[in-house]
């Protein structure tokens, strides 16, 4: 298992996903994504322990897969019924999928999925077709660019994942507690988000909760010395070759994670979190 990681929106209500009734009436629930600060602006170099400015330029997921239910074994209250691909760099909440008409009580068991499902699915707000091929092309779930500068220096990247990833019984802050899921009450909306941390692609340790963000590893890995960081070059560091002055990159229990391209690939399965700061259990599926 990898490491345990972890908006409001009114509008939209779709599919009804409930077949059954119950005397406690029915309500509402409603997932939005959001990429924070950090995605939709900038990593500053005061949050990196190296000191780079990490500015990404697209960050493109593809969400699908969300699931409410009363139990890992129980059938989903709601589910959505396709995915849908999101640029969390463009500002804001984006609805991710609602559903009206489920019975009101609690539901412990929320999960979702980021992987290659691009071809089936719906584009999200400002998402173009052309971003659509370029998923599916590369058989990507995950498609990120941007910059990273420190003092006259810029490195450029562009990384696509092609892994899928389960992100299972998350639970986060509802009301001042954590809360596992999402609490469905009678003529109610619960509202929740699906919360993309990029910072996680740049953690100096795998699943230590003291990690830092780096760049100095990532930027020494254009060999070419082009200002171009490809996945490639990155795949051609070898973990026991880094300093540990430029920090641990601790893989913890991780099996086979021997160089710098899949660090970074085992680190972007740790981005999705739940309602900002919650968590989910994020396992490869």
């Amino acid at each position: 298992m990898m490491k345990r990681i972890g908006l409001a929106l009114t509008a939209m209500l779709g599919a009804v996903a409930a077949c059954s009734s119950s005397d406690d009436g029915t309500g509402a629930v409603s997932f939005s994504t959001y990429g924070e600060d950090y995605i939709e602006k900038e990593i500053p170099a005061a949050d990196v322990a190296d000191g780079w400015t990490v500015r990404f330029t697209t960050f493109l997921v593809v969400l699908g897969d969300v699931s409410v239910a009363e139990s890992a074994t129980a059938a989903p209250a709601a589910r959505m019924p396709k995915p849908k691909i999101f640029d969390v760099h463009r500002p804001g909440p984006k609805l991710v999928f609602a559903a009206s008409g489920v019975p009101a009580r609690a539901y412990p068991h929320v999960s979702f999925v980021i992987g290659p499902q691009a071809a089936a699915a719906d584009l999200g707000d400002g998402v173009t077709e052309a971003e659509r091929k370029r998923l599916v092309d590369g058989g990507y779930g995950m498609l990120v660019s941007g910059t990273a500068s420190k003092g006259d220096v810029t490195k450029r990247f562009t990384w696509g994942f092609r892994g899928t990833t389960l992100y299972d019984r998350c639970e986060g802050d509802l009301a001042g507690k954590t809360t596992p899921g999402v609490l469905v009450q009678n003529g109610g909306t619960d509202q929740a988000e699906l919360t993309i941390h990029g910072d996680h692609l740049f953690y100096d340790d795998l699943q230590a909760p003291e990690a830092k963000l780096r760049f100095d590893n990532l930027a020494g890995a254009d060999a070419n010395a082009d200002g171009e960081i490809t996945l490639e070059e990155l795949g051609a560091v070898r973990l026991a070759t880094l300093s540990p002055e430029s920090g641990p990159y601790g893989t913890g229990s991780a099996a086979g994670v021997n160089d710098l391209r899949a660090y970074v690939e085992a680190l972007s399965r740790t981005v999705g979190h739940f309602r900002g700061e919650g968590e989910c259990f994020a396992a490869p599926r």
